[in-house]
């Protein structure tokens, strides 16, 4: 992936990754647009950085999906870069009243909305798609038990659509992060937890190398591990 004069959306950009994400994007000189569901937040990361270009959007929701790519195609078909980002995460229980709620709420925002806005997407010939799944795609923390599910899912699907595309001149770049000191899950429960800019820092330098799978701490022996065990079978699956 180029590293610099790109224009890339970040979907939730505002917060946590996507806010390292977005900062750093912009100062190696790339046009940066940010979506997210609280304007009020949109608002601030405007303020902060200027030149960053905001736009609300539920994306649990298709049709706002929808209306973004249009949006976008119309505004800025030079877009050249999608980051699906955008996530949350329920610490709970099977028990839990609101358990399936929840549930379907995580799969909209970190299984249906990457998909969906692929396919979306991919019509501005894109030159670069970066999913962040999540060192827990390979090892299930049992308190967050559907998160863990869909950043397994979103791990595979990005391995498959890199098969996919490697006939053309789509780059699929998977970012892998471990817990990190971010509100992901609730406020104050990863604040012992290594910070944004170490894995933002981490993971440019990986880009700059070259690497399609950027990880960080922990993240990187699960993922080296997990790639050793798959990798013959893979070959024969997906020559």
């Amino acid at each position: 992936m180029k590293i610099a004069k790109n224009k890339i959306l970040i979907t939730g950009g505002a917060s946590g990754i996507g806010l390292g994400l977005t900062e750093r994007f912009i100062n190696e000189d790339n046009t940066v647009i940010v979506c997210g569901r609280r304007e009020s937040v949109l608002k601030e990361v405007a303020t902060q950085f200027p030149s960053v270009i905001t736009k609300v959007s539920d994306l649990s929701n298709e049709q706002e999906r929808i209306e973004l790519f249009n949006w976008i195609a119309k505004n800025h078909p030079d877009l050249n870069v999608l980051v699906n980002n955008a996530g949350i995460q329920n610490w709970m229980s099977v028990s839990d009243d609101d358990f399936y709620k929840k549930s379907n709420d995580e799969i909209a925002i970190n299984i249906t909305a990457p998909i969906h806005l692929t396919k979306l997407f991919l019509n501005l010939k894109l030159d670069t798609i970066m999913n962040v799944t999540s060192g827990l795609a390979f090892v299930p923390f049992s308190k967050v038990p559907v998160y863990c599910g869909t950043k397994a899912f979103l791990r595979s699907f990005t391995l498959s659509l890199r098969h996919q595309l490697k006939s053309t001149n789509t780059e699929v770049i998977e970012i892998i992060p471990p817990a990190l000191n971010t509100d992901l899950g609730g406020h104050g429960v990863h604040n012992d937890l290594p910070t944004v800019s170490d894995f933002v820092e981490a993971i440019f330098k990986q880009l700059k190398e070259g690497k399609i799978e950027l990880t960080f701490g922990s993240s990187e022996t699960r993922a080296a591990a997990n790639n050793e065990t798959i990798a013959e079978y893979y070959s024969k699956l997906n020559p």
